[in-house]
């Protein structure tokens, strides 16, 4: 996490600059509070076969949308339940993944106004 006097780096896919993949980028970014919303909710009841599945989901779906970075950190959410590492690690991981889902922005760099989501 960065400290609050430091800015937050936004996080944007290279896909924005497609006219036939922006849409579904843009899509994505505004879904990503409910994705979010899911994983916490997974976490604080403790499935960690629903937070697994959501994990797993999102690391294919952040790949494919060009959100490089959220990608491993969702597949170490996810290899952290299978190997059953203890709930601290995985409640870490976790809170790694919310913070990068949180800086994913649609559009690309110089042109979009986006501010990271609070989650």
């Amino acid at each position: 996490m960065t400290a609050s006097n430091e800015p937050t780096e936004l996080l944007f896919s290279p896909l924005a600059d497609d006219p036939d993949l922006a849409e579904i980028v843009e899509l994505f970014v505004q879904e990503m509070p409910q994705r979010v919303a899911k994983l916490t909710e997974r976490l604080g009841a403790s499935d960690w076969e629903g937070l697994r599945r959501l994990a797993h989901q999102l690391k294919g779906a952040a790949g494919s949308y060009g959100f490089a970075r959220i990608s491993p950190v969702a597949a170490r959410v996810e290899d952290d339940i299978l190997q059953s590492r203890p709930e601290d690690e995985i409640r870490r991981a976790v809170e790694e993944l919310v913070e990068l889902c949180g800086r994913a922005c649609a559009g690309t760099a110089p042109q979009a106004a986006c501010s990271p989501s609070t989650t």
